[in-house]
């Protein structure tokens, strides 16, 4: 779970998660808050990496991908600590997996015809045309491009604890085409997201109007650069 000042809303995702999952560890990825971030998360009962200084959605994940993989898990799912991610599609992701465990990545996707969850403008737009590029770049249905809310296997795992992008978009956009071009299976299904209620997003409307060439670019790079080896199964 990266998280960067969600102090507002982090232990409610903390324990909403852990009642949805009794059996599962929550990590906290600290990315260089500067409230009770990191406090509060360990006082709901998660464990909590503290990072030094921010280093982006990206990086959190690197390290908590490195994490996870370094002690062993099998799965690894990322939750937003803004609270978008509802702990009851846990279950959702769980169970693709489950059903099928040669799928390495399953999306939560929000535009797969499960709940509403509004996104309008030139943002909306562009995620249309990078669903259709992706979509058509990895073979399979990617409506929710830029969802965080995945879950990975052992495989993919590997791949990304050493490999994960780091830049704007890359955590979301180029991850999926190296986890494509390195031999891993993926598949979509939809579950319902909410709205942001608290904290700020990454996104704001100068960022929105520049998000179609920053997403040109991200997928550019992950065509051009060297497949990196897949991970072990």
């Amino acid at each position: 779970m990266p998280a960067l000042n969600e102090q507002d809303s982090v232990a409610r995702v903390v324990r909403e998660v852990r009642a949805a999952q009794p059996d599962a560890d929550v990590l906290v990825v600290d990315d260089g808050s500067t409230d009770a971030t990191a406090e509060r998360a360990a006082a709901a009962g998660a464990q909590v990496m503290r990072l030094p200084f921010n280093l982006g959605v990206g990086g959190a994940m690197r390290a908590a991908y490195r994490w996870a993989r370094d002690r062993g898990y099998r799965q690894v799912i990322q939750v937003d600590a803004d609270g978008q991610h509802d702990a009851a599609e846990l279950e959702t992701l769980l169970a693709v997996q489950a059903a099928d465990p040669s799928i390495d990545i399953v999306i939560g996707s929000r535009f797969a015809g499960k709940g509403d969850y509004p996104v309008r403008g030139p943002r909306r737009w562009a995620m249309r045309m990078l669903s259709v590029a992706l979509t058509s770049i990895v073979g399979t249905d990617v409506t929710d491009p830029t969802s965080g809310f995945r879950l990975v296997n052992r495989r993919a795992l590997a791949l990304w604890a050493e490999h994960y992008p780091e830049e704007y978009l890359g955590d979301t956009v180029e991850a999926l085409v190296m986890a494509h071009r390195a031999g891993l299976t993926m598949r979509q299904v939809p579950v319902v997201m909410r709205v942001r209620e608290t904290g700020r997003a990454s996104t704001n409307p100068v960022r929105s109007a520049v998000y179609l060439l920053r997403v040109i670019v991200a997928i550019g790079l992950a065509m051009v650069r060297r497949p990196p080896r897949g991970g072990d199964s």
